[in-house]
C-alpha cells in the first residue's frame, strides 16, 4: 500500500515482474477489498496469496510513532512475513518506517552494529554501487568499514565482480582530506589489504567515472549524493528533450542521431535501477523509489528475486564472517 501511485502500480509492477519471472509467487499485504480486484485483473496473478489489513503507513509518519502503534500495519506484516516464511519484500513505502520495523523484526547479521542501504546506478564503465544511502545519519570509523565490507559482498554476489574496488567518499584524494573517523577508516582498510581491495579516496566528481565498484559513505552524504546526481540526469535529459524541439534542424538532428539518443536515454533511465537494498539484515528487504511506475517496481522486485535466488543473506553471512573474524568491530 506505499508508494506515490499505489497499490495500482505494484500490482502492475507485480504482473510485469511475474512475466519475466515465471516460478516467482506473491504475497501482498493490503486492504483486500482494493486490491482483490485489481490481482483479479491480472491473469498470471490470479492465486496469489492476499493478507488482509485496514492499516497503511502514510509516507509523512514519524517512523517513531508507527514502530510503536503499527504492527498490524500493512508494511509490518510484509517484514513479520520475511522473518517467518517469505524469502524477500518490496515496499515503496515510506523509508524511516521500513528500516526501523526491519531492523526490529529481522535484526541484523552477527557482527555487523547497523544496516545500510545500498543501490547502484550507471556509470561510463558500467555500474557502481554506493551505501549509506540514508540508513545512518552520522557513522564512525567501524561503520564505514563494516559497510565496505558488506559492499564488497554485495558486488560479488549482486552485480558479479570478482574483485571489486572500493573507496571511501572524500572531499579531497589527499590522505590529510576529510573527517577523522573517515582517514582511521581508511588506515584500517589499507592495512586490510588480504580481504580487500581498498583504493583510495574518491571525489563526488568523479563517482560516475566507473573507476570503483563501490562507493562507502555515511548516510547523509551518500544520499545527498544519491538525490544529486538523479536530479542532474533529469535536468539534462529534460533539457535534451526541449533543445531538440526548438528548430527543424534540431529535430532533424534528432532524427539522425535517434537510435544513439534512445540508447543514452535507457542507459540513464533511473527506472532500470530502481531497488535500494538494506544490506546487514538477517533477510531481504529492498526499497522502491515512492514515485516509480511498474516498469520501476518491476525492477525492484527483479534485485529481490536475485537476491533470493542465489541466496544472497547466508552467502554474505559466510564472507563477512570470514573477513571479521580477525577485526574488532
Amino acid at each position: 500500500m506505499g508508494g506515490d501511485h499505489a497499490p495500482e502500480i505494484v500490482v502492475e509492477g507485480a504482473s510485469e515482474a511475474k512475466i519475466r519471472y515465471p516460478d516467482i509467487e506473491f504475497i501482498f499485504f493490503g486492504n483486500k477489498k482494493i486490491l482483490e480486484p485489481l490481482i483479479n485483473g491480472k491473469n498470471n496473478l490470479s492465486g496469489s496469496e492476499i493478507v488482509h489489513t485496514d492499516e497503511a503507513i502514510n509516507s509523512n509518519d514519524k517512523p517513531s510513532y508507527v514502530i510503536r502503534r503499527g504492527a498490524n500495519t500493512s508494511m509490518a506484516l510484509a517484514i513479520k512475513s520475511v522473518r517467518d516464511k517469505s524469502n524477500a519484500m518490496v515496499s515503496a513505502g515510506n523509508t524511516g518506517a521500513l528500516m526501523g520495523f526491519s531492523k526490529l523484526f529481522l535484526k541484523t547479521i552477527s557482527g555487523i552494529n547497523r544496516p545500510a542501504i545500498v543501490a547502484c546506478f550507471p556509470t561510463k564503465q558500467g555500474e557502481v554501487c554506493m551505501l549509506d544511502l540514508g540508513a545512518n545519519i552520522e557513522c564512525d570509523k567501524n561503520n564505514l568499514i563494516q559497510f565496505a565490507l558488506m559492499g564488497q559482498a554485495f558486488a560479488k554476489i549482486v552485480i558479479g565482480v570478482k574483485n571489486p574496488k572500493v573507496s571511501l567518499l572524500n572531499v579531497g584524494e589527499e590522505e590529510i582530506k576529510g573527517f577523522s573517523y573517515i582517514q582511521n577508516a581508511s588506515e584500517t582498510l589499507k592495512n586490510l589489504s588480504k580481504i580487500i581491495n581498498y583504493c583510495g579516496y574518491i571525489e563526488g566528481d568523479r563517482i560516475t567515472e566507473g573507476l570503483v565498484d563501490v562507493i562507502v559513505t555515511d548516510g547523509f552524504t551518500g544520499n545527498i549524493a544519491l538525490k544529486t546526481a538523479e536530479g542532474t540526469a533529469g535536468f539534462f535529459t529534460n533539457s535534451l528533450k526541449e533543445a531538440l524541439k526548438k528548430s527543424i534542424f534540431s529535430k532533424l538532428g534528432y532524427f539522425l542521431a535517434k537510435n544513439s539518443l534512445e540508447g543514452f536515454r535507457a542507459h540513464m533511465d533511473p527506472r532500470k535501477y530502481n531497488g535500494a537494498v538494506f544490506l546487514g539484515l538477517n533477510g531481504i528487504v529492498v526499497k522502491s523509489h515512492g514515485g516509480t511506475d511498474s516498469f520501476g517496481f518491476a525492477n525492484a522486485i527483479g534485485v529481490a528475486y536475485d537476491m533470493a535466488k542465489y541466496n544472497f543473506i547466508e552467502d554474505l553471512k559466510k564472507k563477512l564472517s570470514i573477513t571479521t573474524k580477525h577485526l574488532d568491530l
